[in-house]
């Protein structure tokens, strides 16, 4: 039988989550990540995209929005800007963001558009994307 580990997700506005798991898989700046129990030590930088927690046979479906966590053998602390369930996601809302970052991201070539409007239109399309990428698993599962 496999091994469990702590795993807790702590978002500026508090514990978001924190039971004992089987494995994790998160959004790294480096791409996608799997933890374990036992897992080597590292400190890894988060990005916008799903989370995927194995408890009790079953997979859990969330969203986490940059931040970074702190692996250990036996324990997993994630400390992310922003968390969310399925549940919680406004659809229309995302879908709105999404439509609102593609038009500027699609005028990216006129001159009045600055280089830091360009990176929030691009982190907003992420976020919209990826909510409506984990809505959309947890109604097909």
């Amino acid at each position: 039988m496999a091994k469990t580990f702590k795993f807790t997700i702590v978002t500026p506005d508090g514990e978001f989550y924190n039971k004992q798991v089987d494995r994790v898989t998160i959004a790294t700046a480096e791409g996608e990540m799997g933890v374990l129990f036992d897992h080597t030590p590292t400190t890894v930088a988060l990005s916008t995209g799903p989370i995927v927690i194995r408890q009790e046979g079953k997979d859990l479906k969330g969203v986490i929005h940059g931040g970074f966590a702190e692996i250990e053998e036996d324990q997993v602390i994630l400390l992310p800007d922003a968390a969310e369930w399925p549940e919680a996601i406004d659809l229309e809302r995302a879908e709105r963001a999404k439509e609102r970052a593609l038009k500027v991201l699609e005028s990216r070539h006129l001159d009045e558009i600055d280089d830091e409007t360009i990176q929030k239109a691009e982190d907003s399309h992420a976020r919209a994307i990826t909510r409506l990428d984990v809505a959309e698993w947890v109604d097909k599962n």
